[in-house]
C-alpha cells in the first residue's frame, strides 16, 4: 500500500543506524582512535597495546557515532571498559630483613635437650659438652642443674632470648654461672654465651647469684661476695648489681661495682693472753687456775661486744670476769662468753678463774675472740689471724 512506503523507508533506515552501534564503525575507526590515545597518552608497552586496543576501538566508535533519531526500542548498551587502577604492592612479600628466630624456652624445654655448656670456674662439674641439666632440688654434687630462667632480647636482634641460671653443688654450696640460651634457624637450642659466673679470682669475683633480670637489652644481675651455707649466716654476704651486655661476641660487664673493696661493718681484733696459772691442788685434785686475756681493736670499727670461744675447755668457770658475760637467755647457740666491747684502737683487758679438774686442761688449751653487733649478731674478722692463742700453762 503506498500509505506505508514511508513507515517502511523509517523502519528500514533504523535497523541501519543500529546494526551500525551494535557491530561498531569498524578497524578503521578504532585505529584513528587508538592513535588519538597515543598521543595523548605514554605508551605503556605492546602488551598493554594488545590487552586494550579491541575496547578501546569498540568504546571510541560509540563515541564518534552520529546520534540516531528517534527508536521504537532502545538496544541493550555493549559492555564499557576502563583502565585497571595500578596493582598495590604486596607487603607480604616485598624484601624486608630476615625474622631473627624466637628464642623464648622453658625450663622444662631446656632440661629437655643436651646442651654444650661454658666452663665453671674453681670447681670441678660434670662435662660441658651434651649436658642434660638436672632440676633444682637435685642432691647430686659435681652435676650442673638449672635454677631459674629469664627472658628478653639481649643480643639487639628484636627476637627474645632466654637467660637461664646454672648451679652445681659442691657439698651444701653450688656453683653457678648465667647462660643465655637462643634458637637457630630450624629451632634447635643453642648456647649464646656464659653472661657470668662465681668464683673468678681477684677482688671482682663473688660467690653467689641471687637474682637475675633483663632491661633495655643489657642483662642484670645480683650477686654476693659469700655464699650462705654450712652455719655461714645470710647477713654476712654482701650484695651487688652488675649489668652486662652482649658485644656481638661474648658478654661483658657494662656498669655496676667491679670491687668489694673492705667491708665497712668488719674491724680487725687481736687477742693476747698472759699464762695460765694453776694453782695446787686440794684433797681431790682439783686446782684453780687464772688467765688473763687482752684485747686490741686495731680496725676503724667499733666492736659494741666481744665473746670468748675455747677457755670453756680449760674447766669450770668459778669467778673474775665470768660475772661480767652475759646470760644465755635460753638460746643454743649463746657463745660461752658474751662481754663487753672494744672501741676501735682501744684495748681491753678479763681476767678469768677456773676450777680444774685433776685430768688437766692439758696442754692444746687456747682462746679466741669474735667480734659481735650489738643486736648480738657475730661477724668475720678483716684480719683472723690473731684472733686465737694458744694459752701456756704454768703449774
Amino acid at each position: 500500500m503506498p500509505e506505508q512506503d514511508p513507515l517502511r523507508a523509517r523502519f528500514a533506515a533504523y535497523r541501519g543506524d543500529l546494526t551500525d552501534r551494535i557491530d561498531g564503525p569498524g578497524p578503521d575507526a578504532a585505529r584513528r582512535t587508538l592513535r588519538r590515545r597515543r598521543r595523548a597518552t605514554v605508551a605503556t608497552g605492546a602488551l598493554a597495546v594488545t590487552l586494550v586496543v579491541a575496547p578501546i576501538a569498540a568504546v571510541a566508535a560509540l563515541r564518534d557515532a552520529a546520534p540516531p533519531g528517534p527508536p521504537a526500542a532502545t538496544p541493550t548498551a555493549g559492555p564499557t571498559w576502563s583502565p585497571s587502577p595500578e596493582p598495590s604492592p604486596d607487603a607480604s612479600r616485598s624484601p624486608s630483613a630476615p625474622t631473627a628466630p624466637d628464642g623464648r624456652i622453658t625450663g622444662r624445654q631446656l632440661r629437655a635437650v643436651a646442651l654444650d655448656l661454658p666452663a665453671w670456674a674453681g670447681r670441678s662439674c660434670a662435662d660441658t659438652t651434651r649436658v642434660t641439666l638436672l632440676p633444682a632440688a637435685t642432691t647430686e654434687v659435681d652435676r650442673p642443674y638449672l635454677i631459674s630462667v629469664t627472658h628478653g632480647d639481649v643480643d639487639a636482634d628484636g627476637a627474645t632470648e632466654t637467660l637461664a641460671l646454672l648451679g652445681c653443688r659442691i657439698g651444701e654450696a653450688s656453683a653457678k654461672q648465667v647462660v643465655a640460651f637462643d634458637r637457630d634457624a630450624a629451632g634447635r637450642i643453642v648456647t649464646l654465651g656464659r653472661v657470668a659466673r662465681t668464683h673468678e679470682k681477684g677482688d671482682g669475683g663473688f660467690e653467689d647469684v641471687r637474682a637475675v633480670a633483663v632491661a633495655g637489652g643489657k642483662v642484670r644481675i645480683q650477686v654476693a661476695d659469700i655464699q650462705p651455707c654450712c652455719s655461714i649466716p645470710a647477713y654476712w654476704a654482701r650484695q651487688q648489681w652488675r649489668t652486662y651486655g652482649w658485644d656481638g661476641e661474648r658478654f661483658t660487664q657494662t656498669a655496676g661495682p667491679t670491687t668489694w673493696g673492705r667491708d665497712s661493718r668488719l674491724t680487725d681484733l687481736a687477742i693476747s693472753a698472759g699464762p695460765l696459772v694453776l694453782e695446787p691442788a686440794d684433797q681431790l685434785g682439783r686446782r684453780r687456775g687464772t688467765v688473763t686475756v687482752t684485747v686490741t681493736n686495731r680496725g676503724s670499727v667499733d666492736a659494741d661486744r666481744v665473746a670468748f670461744h675455747e677457755l670453756e675447755r680449760v674447766g669450770t668457770p668459778d669467778g673474775g670476769d665470768w660475772d661480767r658475760c652475759e646470760s644465755a637467755r635460753g638460746r643454743s647457740d649463746w657463745p660461752p662468753c658474751l662481754t663487753d666491747g672494744v672501741p676501735a684502737g682501744e684495748r681491753r683487758s678479763w681476767t678469768f678463774r677456773f676450777r680444774v679438774e685433776p685430768e688437766g686442761p692439758g696442754a692444746d688449751v687456747s682462746a679466741r675472740v669474735v667480734h659481735h653487733s650489738a643486736d648480738h649478731r657475730y661477724w668475720p674478722d678483716l684480719a683472723p689471724g690473731d684472733n686465737q692463742i694458744d694459752l701456756r700453762v704454768d703449774g
